[in-house]
């Protein structure tokens, strides 16, 4: 039996308590078990438990085996003295402190019902990529909403702790954070890492430096993508290749710049091939170059689509690529690209700036936000639609992928709401 589930029994103290005693016979009772720590040391802080005829408040650790404290190293461990109680699903060797007095043991392995056991093994055993699934379509809709909403937020979380972190990086710099965000968020995935890389390779400030001049930026993007070290002799690349010669010998960008090998065009529809996302990038930051504020202070949906509405230049309205022209007029990006670029850049730095900065109110614009944009379509979301729960919104549609993300590929069915009703129920 997992840890997870010994802890988990004991946290709700799903388990026969009649006559319950330690390994050398004292009857134990259970008043309070204790707070859960996702933090260092034992499992359960500040339990209350009567273990013969004194009264304990302290801690509580969990194992499978009772050897697990002695292979964890809890005997050595003086985050371990304030252990009052061992609770273990088998029982093979005694527990000791670091002082050498003997901890207390209970084993649950014989008082839990066997029903239980054989829902949480099959939910961990099963094939499908969501544990629940054939469980998910009984489970009532208060609990699987408050479910998706936890998973909503942890996910927001997690995108604005990344945030935080290249913020840091970027020396508490937001506009290079939300560039170096909006850069990868126009690779769409495929290309999001050499965009990254472009990224850091042209710092934000050269961009500011020459907004006045689309020409100039563009340069700077794809040049140092690695774009112009070819031989096409159209006007438009030559001046392109004559400005970036120049750029690249100003600002030292030699050392930095890609290969046309790092970008993927093969099997992608032309609308998201990485050049025309460099002309539509270019043409944001030129029209928007102090698009950090615009940003942070939007109050609605449409002032950010607006942004990234931005016309390419002439020469991208006819070409998807370098060398290949068309015969109709390219369009600006659309709104599904659009609200996948609000979703994953603009979002999370709001939630990130709003927590750092403690502005809880662009932590809440964040979320409003995501619940005005239409569901994200992807694989993931298309099996919780086969469930019978189709996204209503961004924010179901990241609640759908946070929860699959964070819970169901980790099989940590007891840490989810939805997992944890099916387990102890006895239907």
């Amino acid at each position: 039996m997992t840890e997870a589930f010994v802890q988990y029994v004991w946290q709700f103290q799903y388990f026969d308590k009649k006559e319950l005693r330690t390994t050398t016979g004292d009857i134990v009772e259970v008043f309070s078990p204790g707070t859960p720590n996702h933090d260092g040391g034992p499992d359960f802080l500040n339990a209350r438990i009567k273990i013969g005829d004194i009264e304990w408040i302290g801690n509580v650790e969990a194992h499978d085996n009772a050897s697990g404290w002695r292979d964890h190293h809890h005997d050595e461990d003086p985050a371990y003295d304030n252990v009052i109680l061992h609770v273990v699903w088998s029982f093979n060797h005694a527990a000791v402190r670091q002082d050498g007095s003997a901890l207390p043991t209970v084993v649950l392995g014989n008082r839990v019902d066997r029903g239980m056991i054989l829902r949480y093994t099959k939910l961990l055993s099963t094939r499908s990529t969501i544990p629940c699934a054939a469980h998910y379509p009984i489970v009532d809709v208060t609990t699987k909403r408050a479910m998706m909403d936890r998973a909503a937020m942890l996910r927001l979380e997690e995108k604005a702790a990344v945030c935080c972190a290249m913020w840091e990086h970027n020396n508490n710099d937001w506009e290079e954070t939300l560039y170096q965000l909006l850069c990868r968020s126009f690779g769409f995935k495929v290309n999001a890492e050499p965009m990254e890389q472009l990224a850091r390779a042209v710092p934000f400030r050269l961009i500011l430096k020459h907004s006045n001049n689309l020409l100039l930026v563009e340069a700077l993007l794809f040049g140092t993508a690695g774009f112009l070290d070819m031989g096409y002799r159209d006007t438009y690349f030559l001046r392109l290749r004559q400005e970036y010669r120049w750029l690249e010998k100003k600002y030292g960008l030699i050392t930095s710049k890609l290969k046309p090998s790092q970008w993927r065009f093969l099997r992608m529809r032309p609308a998201n091939f990485p050049t025309l996302r460099l002309a539509q990038l270019a043409a944001v930051l030129h029209y928007h170059p102090r698009i950090f504020s615009i940003v942070r202070d939007a109050q609605h949906l449409r002032t950010l689509r607006s942004i990234f509405v931005a016309r390419q230049s002439d020469f991208w309205l006819r070409h998807y690529r370098f060398g290949l022209r068309q015969s109709k007029t390219i369009a600006p990006m659309g709104n599904a690209s659009i609200d996948n670029i609000i979703v994953n850049a603009v979002v999370p730095l709001l939630a990130a700036y709003g927590t750092t900065m403690d502005e809880p109110f662009q932590v809440d614009k964040a979320v409003s936000f995501l619940k005005a944009i239409p569901p994200e379509h992807n694989a993931i979301t298309r099996k919780w639609s086969a469930l019978g729960d189709p996204p209503g919104s961004a924010f179901d549609s990241q609640a759908q992928l946070g929860l699959y993300q964070i819970f169901c590929r980790a099989r940590r069915c007891l840490d989810c709401s939805i997992g944890s009703l099916i387990v102890k129920s006895s239907q």
